[in-house]
């Protein structure tokens, strides 16, 4: 599942200035491939939205496979990097693969971290030759304006028997 929001999001502007633009959060944020080694990092990040049920639960193991072909929104502030959004595509074969783990960091969401992050996902699974990506998610409108559809043009609709809880009671 896939975790965006629609809505918008104000920057305030600075009082000493009012005619000014307001600063950008965007300013400095940077897409970088995920490593292993920020698996901590990523489950700091999933952790509130998994508490809400708004996606999976992972565990470190997977969290580290997802990795592999994931990707990381960061920037850095007095030499600290601090990750502001993950997201991965998971291959399936050479025909489909799954955007997984979308989420952003409350602070910067709306501003366009969760687009650069599936651009970057898009681009992985093309330079891997993949033919079509899936997101399964409840942001409708966020994914349509990032080129997803429900279904594509004369294929068939795809449908989920569940074998288990998707969350632990």
């Amino acid at each position: 599942m896939i975790v965006t929001q629609d809505s918008s999001q104000n920057t305030p502007h600075s009082s000493e200035n009012p005619d000014a633009e307001p600063p950008s959060l965007l300013a400095g944020v940077t897409i970088r491939k995920a490593m292993p080694s920020d698996a901590e990092a990523i489950h700091a990040l999933l952790r509130p939205y998994v508490a809400q049920r708004l996606l999976l639960a992972r565990t470190e193991a997977e969290v580290i496979e997802l990795t592999r072909h994931g990707f990381m929104a960061v920037r850095t502030d007095d030499g600290k990097e601090k990750c502001l959004g993950f997201a991965a595509v998971e291959i399936y074969s050479a025909k489909l693969a799954e955007l997984l783990s979308l989420a952003v960091h409350h602070e910067y969401r709306n501003i366009g971290v969760g687009r650069m992050l599936v651009d970057h996902c898009v681009q992985r699974a093309r330079e891997l030759g993949v033919m079509e990506v899936m997101a399964i998610s409840s942001s409708e409108e966020f994914f349509k304006n990032c080129g997803f559809d429900y279904s594509l043009p004369d294929q068939k609709k795809a449908f989920f028997c569940q074998l288990r809880p998707r969350h632990p009671h």
